[in-house]
């Protein structure tokens, strides 16, 4: 089993999801975040007056999938999240020793 966390514009979740969804991927946690990567923060005018911005606002899309998914869900949030613009976001692949479901107790790949 493989946990899969992306790191997302905002706007760009809906658009995720559903792709997700419509691929059979329904379980997901989401978490709203706010981070840095390459751009460090962006420049805005607001009233007249510039403010640097250093953390911006993000979104985290965490899913457990058995190792045999995890490259059609990594396709399915690039093509959904992609602007080709800097800031387009990160994905990272962790390996999950175990799940336990807590209502049933099931564990394993059982239980995601």
């Amino acid at each position: 089993m493989k946990k899969i966390e992306a790191i997302i514009r905002p706007e760009k979740l809906e658009h995720v999801k559903d792709a997700l969804e419509q691929e059979g991927f329904v379980s997901m946690t989401i978490t709203e975040v706010k981070g840095r990567g390459e751009q460090k923060g962006i420049t805005l005018q607001f009233r007249g007056r510039t403010m640097e911005v250093e953390l911006l606002p993000k979104v985290k899309i965490e899913i457990v999938v058995k190792d045999d998914k995890v490259d059609a869900v990594i396709d399915t949030i690039i093509k959904s999240a992609r602007t080709g613009r800097v800031g387009d976001g990160k994905i990272f692949v962790i390996p999950v020793e175990n799940a336990v479901r807590i209502r049933t107790g099931e564990k394993g790949e059982d239980a995601i």
